[in-house]
């Protein structure tokens, strides 16, 4: 057993997560078309940057919607072995911070992505990531966080399912880094999983709870997405 507090849960990632080269289909592009594509307003001219694209399914997507400017970055070089061919020349093996602070090789973003990524930053590394971002946008950039729901009682499963993660976030909470971090708010929406008929059966008993409970969370989901501007 370990008593020094020195584990790295990162060494055996790759196992934890059970790496494999993602398989984008029709049910994926729908998904990111409804969790990213139309509510960040985007249009295959602009330029991505995703924060933490792992083995590069959102880079797969990005390239199948004819988006031909973005990169892909992750501090793991084991997810390079898995990438799609299409995409491994859009991959970066580099620390989000690092990255950034360099100047993000000189380039400046229309949209950035960062999907199960801010929770691994504690509390104010977490900020100085978004500041750093703001900082590579262009004018009118926007970024689509997804982060557990700590304000809903299902995003327990996720914040906890991982050690890595240092922080926890609500809409709340998020907005009020968001506006710290000089954007203009952050607009958060669900992350629906599962079938139509099981996201019927959850609207209706999150429906329900909500008319019955004093303070029902905002977002019932266990996992939430935020859209973030860049302050002018």
């Amino acid at each position: 057993m370990d008593v020094t507090g020195d584990t790295d849960f990162y060494a055996t990632y790759g196992r934890f997560k059970n790496y494999a080269p993602p398989n984008l289909g029709t049910k994926q592009i729908a998904r990111f078309d409804a969790e990213f594509w139309r509510p960040a307003g985007c249009a295959p001219a602009m330029s991505v940057l995703e924060i933490g694209c792992s083995t590069g399914l959102f880079l797969a997507y990005l390239a199948a919607k004819g988006v031909g400017d973005f990169i892909g970055i992750d501090h793991d070089g084991e997810v390079a072995g898995y990438l799609p061919e299409v995409v491994a020349a859009n991959f970066r093996r580099a620390e989000a911070l690092d990255f950034l602070e360099t100047g993000a090789e000189g380039r400046r973003f229309d949209r950035v992505a960062m999907f199960d990524v801010l929770e691994h930053f504690p509390p104010a590394e977490g900020a100085r990531l978004l500041r750093l971002v703001a900082g590579v946008l262009k004018p009118g950039g926007k970024v689509v966080i997804k982060v557990p729901n700590m304000a809903s009682p299902w995003g327990a499963k996720y914040q906890f399912g991982d050690l890595t993660h240092r922080a926890a976030y609500t809409p709340e909470s998020l907005r009020q880094l968001a506006l710290a971090c000089g954007y203009a708010g952050a607009e958060c929406y669900p992350h629906l999983e599962g079938s139509p008929v099981r996201r019927l059966t959850d609207g209706l008993v999150h429906g329900l709870l909500s008319r019955l409970l004093a303070s029902p969370p905002e977002l019932w989901s266990a996992n939430f997405f935020a859209l973030l501007e860049k302050a002018e």
